[in-house]
């Protein structure tokens, strides 16, 4: 497995890079957005490609890479499913699983930091965001923060994982690179509670300033959608009403662009061919089976995905490869189903 931990001394964020050899996917957790030239010079040099960037919650203290390296990657960005940003390619819940090619971490909705919080385990270790640091954990204080809540998702579910679990966070302000699960039971001074009440007392009393970043970095993280209004002025995108309209026609080819597990807990278009987005360029090129399919049969291929966010990168990629007749679903699956858009489940 190649695991890369990399450090913001600005605003002591820790960011990870995750792959497992093979084909290279890689995945990177909590990128910071004047990091990006070095994650993709690491990526180069690793011989990787990024498949997904995910957040583990919506940062106050910097401004996250996850547009930036969608736009430079074509990589799947991945936010949980309370998250106040504008779009994001894939919404995770609790249970859920992240995965690429040889990889897989287990989704944990870990709120109390902030509402759209969470963890995410692989084997020995846990990423935990801003829930729980070393020796420490999240302030509480904003973003729809709760002292109670972080007190469950830290006693009753991150220090319910094995003592040697390690723990890698997204900060640290003083040095500390990891720790384990019995580390943070023993020697983490605000786990030394008794009761929810002690802790809830605790975090009041902290007297934080607010970060620095905070009123540049939360509306901005807030807004890391592709803009998809483009395609439109082009005429390759159609509504959801549009599309329903058109279900079932001849004359088009709907290509669902989702993941397994999304098709299975949201529903699918009848008819739609199943091609999950990292494949999407291989299967556009000469000899791949979307372009010899539209060749055959003339068919418009219509990409849909769960927000618009992979199917306008899909059009995007159509078109570099010579398929001008594509387009896709506005909004994706989640303005499908707004519109009353029949599912099969």
């Amino acid at each position: 497995m190649i695991f890369r931990q990399l450090f913001d001394s600005v605003s002591g964020t820790y960011s990870y890079v995750l792959a497992s050899r093979h084909g290279g996917e890689a995945l990177i957790l909590d990128p910071v957005l004047e990091k990006v030239d070095r994650y993709c010079q690491l990526l180069r040099e690793l011989d990787l490609k990024l498949v997904k960037a995910v957040d583990t919650h919506l940062h106050a203290d910097h401004v996250t890479g996850l547009g930036e390296l969608r736009d430079r990657t074509h990589c799947m960005t991945v936010m949980g499913d309370q998250t106040k940003a504008d779009v994001v390619a894939m919404r995770v819940a609790d249970g859920d699983k992240v995965t690429i090619e040889g990889l897989s971490l287990d989704v944990m909705y870990t709120p109390g930091h902030t509402d759209d919080s969470y963890s995410y385990l692989m084997g020995d270790r846990v990423f935990t965001g801003d829930t729980l640091l070393i020796r420490g954990t999240g302030r509480t204080d904003f973003q729809n923060g709760s002292s109670r809540a972080q007190y469950d998702s830290i006693f009753n579910r991150l220090l319910k994982l094995p003592d040697e679990t390690m723990v890698f966070p997204a900060h640290d302000y003083k040095g500390d690179t990891v720790s384990t699960i019995g580390e943070e039971k023993r020697y983490n001074p605000r786990l030394q509670v008794r009761s929810v009440d002690e802790y809830i007392e605790l975090m009041a009393n902290l007297k934080l300033p607010n970060p620095k970043m905070m009123d540049v970095a939360v509306p901005a993280n807030m807004h890391v959608g592709l803009h998809q209004e483009e395609l439109e002025k082009e005429g390759r995108a159609l509504s959801a009403v549009e599309a329903i309209r058109v279900l079932g026609r001849p004359d088009m080819l709907l290509v669902d662009l989702r993941e397994a597990n999304e098709r299975m807990k949201h529903g699918m278009l009848e008819g739609a061919l199943h091609t999950p987005y990292p494949s999407v360029e291989e299967s556009l090129k000469p000899g791949g089976m979307l372009r010899e399919v539209a060749a055959a049969t003339g068919r418009r291929i219509v990409f849909f995905c769960a927000f618009g966010e992979r199917s306008a990168m899909a059009v995007a990629a159509a078109k570099a490869a010579g398929l001008s007749n594509t387009a896709h679903i506005a909004g994706g699956v989640d303005a499908w189903k707004k519109a009353g858009g029949p599912l099969v489940h």
